[in-house]
Order: structure tokens, then sequence, then C-alpha cells
């Protein structure tokens, strides 16, 4: 991918068409060798320019309230199915119509709402199975106290009758042995109930797109799990789908020293790529390495006020200048479904680069997404 620095506007995320395909085509042969389902988890990805490629692989999307159900609805045209921690009264009777399948967190909200989805939708409970290794408690269902799912010992047996399906999250972008553990916890805890549902929605946080993870392992566990139930299972990966399909290309403005050089760019982590303060992680830069080990070094910065505004310290092979492209990779999950116009910042606009090469702006953000959210 070569990107002409004059011709382009900043700050701009890129979906790379070939690569989101290539995740496509992986996800599809999960399908199709192992009967499972495969849901598209808007939380992560909501990039609906793509969804026209999208649609053709996976099966439909998860939700997680109204919006995104309507979004799915109106965009996706597939499957819709939904879950929330707790459910609105005043919101309730669009969603069942908008849902192929509705999950409720606890049996409160589903004796609450009950008698408004029997016969509309299928209805499930999401579970707890006390049991993750999730890389950190911000992003762990299962952390000590959480409140996402029922715990064995706040499980109804009495209350299933209408019940048609177990869901459970666990994972944050982990490999199949953390599933395997999960579903080891779960079928102790909960496997006298399986046999009762029609289906088993396993979830997200499955990193079946990267590298290394083992496809063939995940489809073994799932022929297994559906010979042994006879139930219909489903996934809904996010960051799977959208993992390494594009980059935040940013510019930089200025360029300051305080005991090292500060590169100012047009972007921000805050507002643009949040979880690289929240988990937080390091953004790989195009190009660049960790601080030191090419000739150049700068700490690159985002422009608001806020202190914290950095993204790291890499280095490069060439000095930056005013005017210079920096392209941060990985940047389609996760980041235009949280990012914000903290400070006023311009939201950076949405382009496709299309698999015959061109270049495609599909969104273009100005002052009026700052000033409608005020």
């Amino acid at each position: 991918m070569n990107i002409d620095p004059k011709t382009i506007q900043t700050p701009i995320y890129l979906l790379e068409e070939d690569r989101l395909r290539k995740n496509l085509q992986l996800l599809k042969r999960v399908k199709d060798k192992s009967g499972a389902k495969i849901l598209l988890a808007l939380k992560g990805f909501a990039f609906k320019a793509s969804f026209g490629m999208v649609r053709e692989y996976l099966d439909g999307c998860c939700a997680s309230g109204l919006y995104e159900a309507r979004f799915s609805n109106e965009y996706f045209k597939k499957q819709t199915h939904t879950y929330s921690p707790a459910f609105k009264d005043e919101e309730f009777d669009e969603i069942v119509t908008l849902s192929e399948h509705i999950v409720f967190n606890s049996f409160a909200q589903w004796q609450k709402f009950k008698e408004k989805a029997l016969g509309k939708v299928s209805c499930g409970i999401r579970i707890n199975p006390e049991v993750s290794s999730a890389p950190t408690d911000l992003y762990n269902p299962c952390a000590l106290y959480s409140r996402l799912g029922v715990t064995k010992d706040e499980f109804r047996s009495d209350l299933l009758e209408g019940i048609e399906g177990l869901h459970f999250h666990a994972l944050c972008e982990q490999n199949v042995e953390a599933l395997e553990e999960v579903l080891n916890g779960i079928e102790k805890k909960f496997g006298e109930f399986i046999p009762q549902m029609k289906w088993i929605n396993f979830g997200g946080g499955h990193h079946i797109t990267k590298e290394g993870y083992d496809v063939e392992r995940l489809i073994e566990l799932i022929v297994d799990f559906k010979r042994r139930y006879g139930v219909e299972v489903y996934l809904e990966p996010g960051e799977a789908i959208g993992w390494q399909t594009g980059v935040l290309i940013a510019r930089v403005l200025d360029i300051v020293h305080n005991g090292i050089d500060i590169a100012i760019l047009d972007t921000s982590a805050e507002a643009h790529m949040p979880d690289t303060i929240i988990m937080p992680y390091r953004a790989e830069v195009r190009g660049a390495k960790e601080a030191g080990v090419k000739p150049y070094t700068y700490r690159l910065a985002g422009n608001t006020c806020l202190a914290g505004d950095v993204m790291g310290d890499y280095s490069f092979d060439e000095p930056l200048c005013v005017g210079d492209i920096v392209i941060f990779e990985d940047q389609i999950h996760y980041t235009i479904v949280k990012n914000t116009t903290f400070n006023g910042i311009k939201l950076p606009d949405l382009a496709v680069l299309k698999e015959n090469g061109t270049i495609q702006i599909v969104k273009h953000f100005g002052y009026n997404e700052y000033a409608s959210r005020n």
C-alpha cells in the first residue's frame, strides 16, 4: 500500500478490503467445517461500508442494545442476536421486532420481559462460568463480582421454561486453549442444562484470524460439542473480523523538544485509539521500531490538552519532518466504535482501499459531529 502524503487528508482510518476478505474466508472455513454459525460483533467492528463483503460470509450480527440492533437491521440485513446487561422498558418492544435471538443477563430480566418475548424470538440466558484467563480484569467478564451473566449459585433451573439457549462470553483476544478451559468449566457447572437447549452461544474474544491460532482445534471442539449435545453453536467475534485489516494515518503538525524530540500529530490516542490508553497496549507504527533501535527517536503524541495523550516512543530511519505521515497499524477494530470528539478534535475520516487498488473515501467528518453531541 503506497500512500501519497500530498493527496490524502488526515487523520483517516483506511480499511483494506483484501485483508478483510482473507479474515472472512478463514471464518467461513470454520463455519463450513464445524457447522457453527458466526455473527459479527458490532461492538468491535461496525464499518458499514464493508458490510456488502462481510454479509457474503457471516450469518448476522450480535447487538448490545437497541441502536446496534437497528444498525444491524438497516445495514447488515441478516440475523440479529441482541444481549444487554439490562433492557429498558421503553426500548424492549422494538428490540423484539428487530431480533431473532434475545439473551437476558439475569432471571429477573427474563421474568420481567418473558411475556413480550415468547413466541416472537428465541430466548436465552447468559451464564458466567467463573472461569477465564482474560489478560486484564477490565476485559474479563468472569472477574470477581462481575455483573455479566448468571453464576451457578444464582442459576434458576425452575425458571427455564421458554429458554432455548445459553450464552457465555469469557475470552479477550485469546487462543483456543483458553476456550477449551472455559468449555470444561461450563460443562462442569451447567452441563446438565445444555441438553435442554436448542443453541449455545460461545460469545466472542476468539482470536481466530491471528497468526498462530489453532483453527483446526477450534473446529474439533465445536464439532465435538455439537455431536455430544445436539445443539446449534454460535460464535460472535469482533476483533477477529477486523484484525489487521487497516490503519490510522496521521500527519506530523509540529516537533518540540523537552528532553526528547516530541512529534505532535493530528490524531489522538485518547480520542481515536482509546484502547492504547485503557488496555493499555502499544500500537505498531509502520517503518518504526522501539526507541533507540533506529537512529532517530521521537515520542508520538496527540493533539489534545490531555497530558497523557501519548502513543509512545518510536525510532525511525530518517528524521521526522512537519507534514510527514505516520501510519498506525491495526486500527480498524475497537477504534471507530469507541472514538470521541474530546477536546473538539476532528474525527478521522473513513476510507476503503478497494481490492482493485483505488481508495474510496466513504465518510468525511467535520464540525457538525462535534456540535451535534454537545
